[in-house]
């Protein structure tokens, strides 16, 4: 299945809070949409990686991806080599998407710039026909998507371009609240993160909400990228 868009998250929960509108968004228009999560998120204080991967298939629902798959690398432990590169490389071949979206350039969470260079560094070597790869016993074409943006995170991180996302973010709400051991529940036991207070929960809206007054919208959602962006002419920008 060719896709128009792959999302990559080092942790389950990455893409819905980074690029959940967005992505609600491409898929209203007809946009094949997958999410591919390198990490079960086993190291995260509050569930567990069971509960992890239930919440990620309510949220890709939610969503209406195509696909959703986790690659199982080690939660806080993989690294930028090879072997991690590889496994990237065969997802990325086998969906050929035209966009990638990954974690942000830098972040409080060490797995998130690693993740964002990973994924980056991969989508670079998958476009080189000397590195073979297979799948399902078959080889694969060499593959090289045409643009690679990172989405925001936690820190405030100036973006190179926003995206209009308003009317989506009941559905990126819903999808981030999909995952419930994570984020704010009053009658919780479990222990309180950074992510679990009822500020963060909020912070979700009034961060795209300040977004979008600064492009004239209602919400937005803001990336990075790694080279220019290109536009035919002056009035494509909004």
């Amino acid at each position: 299945m060719k896709l128009d868009i792959l999302a990559f998250g080092a942790h389950p929960d990455d893409v819905e809070l980074g690029c959940g509108a967005t992505i609600a968004k491409e898929v209203s228009k007809g946009k094949k949409v997958g999410i591919i999560d390198l990490t079960r998120g086993e190291l995260g204080t509050r569930g567990t990686a069971q509960t992890r991967d239930q919440e990620a298939n309510d949220a890709a629902e939610i969503l209406g991806v195509s696909v959703r798959e986790n690659l199982g690398f080690a939660d806080g432990f993989f690294v930028n080599d090879k072997t991690h590169q590889l496994e990237i490389i065969k997802v990325l071949r086998k969906y050929q998407p035209d966009i990638v979206l990954c974690n942000a350039i830098d972040d409080r969470h060490i797995d998130h710039g690693k993740g964002s260079k990973l994924v980056s560094d991969a989508c670079f070597l998958s476009g080189l026909i000397k590195i073979e790869t297979e799948l399902e016993g078959k080889a694969q074409d060499k593959w090289r998507p045409n643009h690679v943006y990172h989405y925001i995170q936690w820190k405030n991180i100036e973006p190179d371009f926003a995206v209009d996302v308003s009317g989506f973010m009941t559905t990126k709400m819903e999808s981030v609240l999909a995952y419930k051991t994570q984020f704010y529940d009053p009658n919780s036991n479990e222990p309180q993160t950074p992510i679990s207070s009822k500020n963060f929960t909020d912070s979700i809206k009034y961060r795209a909400k300040d977004l979008g007054r600064l492009i004239g919208t209602e919400y937005a959602e803001g990336f990075n990228v790694e080279r220019y962006v290109a536009v035919d002419s002056l009035f494509d920008l909004k």
